[in-house]
C-alpha cells in the first residue's frame, strides 16, 4: 500500500505518566498480522491493540538502561513513533516483539549519545560468563574489558539474548521468547552455547586458566 495514499490514524502511544511499570506479557500472543493490516487502513482500535500488546516488551527492554522516568517515557513514545512511521513496511508482523525491542534499544542509545550521561548495561555480567562465584577483587577493570571484548565476538542475536537473560528484574523465558520471536525451548541451549563460546575466547582464557 502506498503510504502517501493510505488513510492513517493519529499517532497516540498512550504513555502511562505514572512510574513506568514492568508488566508481564499476556500468555496469548496477539495476531499481529491481522492487527497490522487493519492499522494500515486507519483502524485506531487495531493500533491501540498493537501498542497494548507490545508495551511490556518496551518497558522490559528499558530495564537495561539507567534512565529517569521521563526519559523512559520519551524512549517509549519514540519507539512506537518509529513503528507508526514504518507500519507499511513491516513484512513479518509476527516478529514485531523483536522489532520493537531492537528499536527501543536503538532509541535509548541515541538518547544516551545525545546527552552523554546515560550509563547502559549492555555488557554481560562477569558472574554469568564464568558460572561461579568470583572474588570481588577479581572483578577489576581488566576483566571487565576482557568480558566486553569477548561479548563483541557474539552475533547480534546472541548478544540480545544474553542481555535479556541478565536484566534486573529478570525476565521469564516466556517473555524473552516473546520479545525475540524465538521458541521458548531454544533459550536454554542457545544460552549455553553462547557462554561456551565466550569462555573459549582468547580474551577470557587467561582468567579461566589462571594464565597472565
Amino acid at each position: 500500500m502506498n503510504p502517501t495514499t493510505s488513510t492513517r490514524i493519529a499517532f497516540t502511544p498512550r504513555v502511562d505518566h505514572r512510574s513506568a511499570p514492568v508488566r508481564r506479557l499476556p500468555a496469548m500472543r496477539p495476531d499481529y498480522a491481522e492487527l497490522v493490516d487493519r492499522a494500515r487502513t486507519g483502524d485506531a482500535s487495531a493500533w491501540n491493540a498493537i501498542v497494548e500488546g507490545l508495551k511490556g516488551v518496551v518497558w522490559h527492554t528499558l530495564v537495561g538502561f539507567r534512565l529517569s522516568d521521563e526519559d523512559r517515557k520519551d524512549v517509549f513514545a519514540a519507539a512506537f513513533f518509529r513503528l507508526y512511521e514504518r507500519i507499511d513496511t513491516i513484512r513479518e508482523p509476527r516478529k514485531l516483539p523483536g522489532w520493537i525491542a531492537t528499536t527501543t534499544r536503538h532509541e535509548a542509545l541515541s538518547l544516551a549519545r545525545a546527552r552523554q550521561r546515560i550509563e547502559t548495561r549492555d555488557d554481560l555480567g562477569e558472574r554469568e560468563v564464568f558460572g561461579l562465584p568470583l572474588d570481588e577483587q577479581l572483578l577489576d577493570d581488566e576483566l571487565h574489558v576482557a568480558v566486553r571484548a569477548a561479548f563483541a565476538r557474539l552475533s547480534p542475536s546472541q548478544q540480545e539474548l544474553l542481555r535479556l537473560l541478565t536484566t534486573e528484574p529478570p525476565m521469564s523465558y516466556d517473555e524473552i521468547a516473546e520479545s525475540l520471536g524465538i521458541p521458548r525451548g531454544s533459550i536454554g541451549p542457545t544460552r549455553q552455547r553462547c557462554l561456551d563460546r565466550l569462555r573459549a575466547t582468547p580474551e577470557l582464557q587467561p582468567f579461566l586458566t589462571g594464565g597472565s
